[in-house]
């Protein structure tokens, strides 16, 4: 009994220590299962929201939006990563080895992922020895700095096993080439350079396929840590980086020992290169470039889409007019004052140049500004009285009608504009009024036509902004761009032919597809006859009115038309002019206050010395070398209500609602003309079309032409320097008065 029960004893305690065992290696292998289904759903978790990698764009760089001018020189890049995309073909043998031999020595093993160097890269931080190496691949670096940009600095398990995920199936989508050429387009290399492309030229002022060993060696060991490897501040860490690089490149054979030896013991040939960035030469030119591409596309495609915008601008037409504006300023000593320009081709509505200002920036506190003047809004003066001309003309006045021109017209009881220094021009023609700017006779000019006609004709002609609908307009009081006259004015130089003003002619995507292209589309928008009276009009401004002095700057056969403009107080001075070739209408005020006066070398400041001397500079250098042309000539006459020479408007004759004419009353030589009618001395002056004009003799007879006889012309040097002389009568612009009550001059 006591052998057989120890036997049984000793068989319990046997089989109850094997039951043991094998509860214990089950409950973990239960474990071991439980864990990995656990692992398996967290995973499974973490791969749900992951972006689109299955698309070629999920992996598109960043890649600036270029410019160029006229002649397609690149003249400004908008970016927020400055990047210049290549093909494997355009980069140097020494780069794609060098980056493989460093970054992923097993790159062409490997399927997204490589264990060996994980493996590898944990021993080497566990044990030290030396750099041995990062454990993600080329694959998975490209893959954290595209389609995980967002998580690139999360240092977690989670991005890890996201990156890894998509690196595995990125290679089985992509090409070990494509994935290469994608890696070294996106690797950020320091200084604001992402690609090799970039770095090449900030580093070495060259393209990366002519990059040699030492110069690819330094770039490719810079992204580890681009500020700790940066050459320009610690040359000495990017030099011992390029060493390594170098070792790497001969421990696989990618390098000869000669190789080695002689690139080691030479220093880094440092050579800055300027990438074209945001700071343009033409920055007023290209902000107004990128509002218009706003129209369109969103912010971020102009920052990163890889746009071409192939635009209008002629660089050397553009550094006429950046000269001739900055000269004259500089000459002028007032700081304040500013100048803008812009420049039109007649014969596409190209602008050539626009000049915005003198002093571009943010810095405020040394004058400087981002406001660009050629498309701020300014009170225009005379110079408007172009668009009242073409309406009239359109309505049937004809050029020879007489108007009375007296020095000062009580409009309103607040309001008589007068004629500069109140000069009585008596009664002249309306051709002679418009030469001598008579601000009197075109109060009456527009209140005989009405301002809805002048407002639709300054439509036609390309102004977008609203005139408002009272009778100071007609003598520029309504704010208008630079760029809305000079469309205007290039619409009379072609003949009544209306072209937008044009400034991207071609934009192509990142791929070389065109997505929009400029189609010329000119529309004939008033009677060619009608703008041909009104050029000859506009040629005796500078024959005989208020810009004689620039002739100065022209041959006498140049043909050449325009009009001058001053508001009130000298505040802003305009010329709008036009020659076969171009338009080009300048503008000189003080920015920081509009209402200013304009000083100039110590005194007020007048066309003659500021708008008409850099229209002629500018205009003279633009034409250098091109025919003289010559303007539109229309194939018929203009037909209008009375050629007579003897058929008045204003204090001279009946004006009424109806309409400014009325047939010619059958007189003998000593009958007196029908009696002005009394208005209502009460009218409010704002109110459209109804002002109060005193009447002035009624009694008299059809006078002969009372037109003076201008003064001598001033300024009869032959060259432009010395300045010309300032005109006496009148002073350039044609010198607006004290507008009604609510508007100003």
């Amino acid at each position: 009994m006591g052998i057989r029960t120890r036997r049984m004893r000793a068989h319990s305690k046997t089989h109850f220590v094997g039951f043991g065992l094998a509860g214990v290696l089950g409950f973990i292998a239960l474990l071991c299962v439980t864990l990995a289904l656990s692992l398996g759903a967290v995973v499974s978790t973490w791969l749900e929201d992951l972006p689109d990698y299955t698309s070629a764009d999920a992996f598109l760089v960043a890649e600036p939006t270029r410019v160029y001018d006229a002649d397609g020189n690149e003249i400004v890049a908008y970016y927020l990563q400055n990047r210049r995309s290549v093909t494997l073909d355009q980069v140097s043998d020494y780069v794609i080895r060098g980056t493989i031999d460093t970054e992923d020595k097993r790159f062409y093993q490997h399927n997204g992922v490589d264990p060996e160097g994980i493996a590898r890269a944990a021993v080497g931080q566990v044990f030290g020895g030396g750099e041995q190496g990062g454990g993600s691949t080329i694959t998975q670096q490209l893959v954290r700095w595209t389609v995980l940009s967002d998580e690139q600095f999360e240092n977690s398990l989670r991005r890890k096993v996201r990156e890894a995920y998509i690196a595995i199936q990125m290679e089985k989508t992509y090409t070990k080439e494509q994935i290469l050429n994608m890696y070294l387009n996106t690797i950020f290399y320091g200084n604001g350079a992402y690609g090799i492309e970039a770095a090449a030229i900030t580093y070495f002022n060259k393209s990366a396929a002519d990059l040699t060993l030492n110069e690819a060696a330094t770039l490719v060991g810079i992204p580890n840590s681009p500020t700790y490897y940066d050459p320009f501040v610690n040359y000495e860490n990017c030099k011992n980086r390029r060493d390594l690089v170098l070792s790497r490149m001969l421990e696989a054979g990618d390098i000869s020992q000669e190789e080695y030896d002689a690139t080691v013991a030479e220093e880094i040939p440092l050579n800055p290169g300027q990438l074209t960035d945001s700071e343009s030469a033409y920055p007023y030119f290209t902000d107004y470039v990128r509002n218009l591409l706003l129209q369109d596309f969103s912010s971020d495609t102009i920052a990163q889409g890889g746009l071409k915008v192939y635009t209008t601008l002629e660089p050397q037409k553009q550094q006429a007019a950046e000269q001739a504006c900055s000269e004259r300023m500089a000459a002028g000593g007032n700081p304040d004052v500013s100048a803008a320009l812009v420049s039109i081709d007649n014969s596409n509505g190209h602008i050539v140049a626009m000049v915005g200002g003198q002093n571009y920036g943010n810095d405020t506190e040394a004058g400087q500004s981002v406001i660009n003047l050629a498309t701020s809004s300014h009170q225009t003066g005379s110079s408007f009285k172009a668009v009242v001309l073409l309406a009239a003309l359109e309505d049937g006045m004809s050029p020879t009608v007489r108007i009375d021109c007296q020095a000062t017209l009580q409009v309103t009881p607040t309001w008589a504009p007068s004629n500069i220094e109140n000069i009585d021009y008596g009664i002249i023609s309306l051709a002679r009024a418009t030469a001598v700017s008579s601000n009197t006779g075109y109060v009456q000019v527009a209140e005989a036509i009405g301002m809805d006609k002048i407002a639709d004709m300054a439509a036609r002609l390309g102004i977008d902004s609203q005139i408002e609908p009272v009778l100071s307009s007609a003598l520029g009081t309504s704010e208008l761009t630079v760029v809305e006259m000079c469309e205007a004015f290039s619409t009379i130089a072609s003949g009544g032919v209306h072209r937008n003003a044009v400034a991207i002619t071609r934009i192509e995507d990142r791929n070389g597809n065109v997505v929009y292209e400029h189609e010329d589309d000119p529309e004939e928008v008033v009677d060619s006859a009608i703008v041909q009276d009104a050029t000859e009009i506009l040629e005796t401004v500078i024959t005989e009115g208020s810009a004689t002095n620039l002739r100065n700057y022209f041959t006498a056969d140049q043909p050449v038309a325009g009009k001058t403009g001053t508001a009130d107080n000298y505040s802003n001075l305009w010329f709008c002019g036009f020659t076969p070739q171009l338009t080009t209408a300048v503008w000189v005020g003080c920015p920081a206050s509009g209402s200013a006066r304009v000083y100039y070398g110590g005194t007020t400041g007048t066309n003659a010395t500021t708008s008409i001397p850099i229209w002629g500079t500018y205009m003279s250098a633009a034409l250098e070398g091109e025919p003289r042309g010559e303007f539109p000539t229309s194939d018929h006459e203009a037909e209008y209500k009375s050629n007579d020479s003897w058929t008045f408007i204003g204090t001279s004759a009946s004006v009424n609602t109806e309409g400014w004419y009325e047939e010619p009353v059958e007189t003998t030589e000593d009958q007196e003309t029908t009696e002005q009618p009394q208005t209502d001395a009460n009218t409010n002056p704002n109110e459209p079309n109804t002002p109060t004009i005193t009447p002035g003799d009624n009694t008299q007879t059809p006078p002969a032409d009372t037109t003076p006889t201008p003064t001598p012309d001033p300024g009869t040097d032959t060259e432009p320097d010395p300045e010309p002389t300032e005109p006496v009568n009148p002073t350039p612009g044609g010198g607006e008065t004290t507008p009604p009550e609510g508007t100003t001059q």
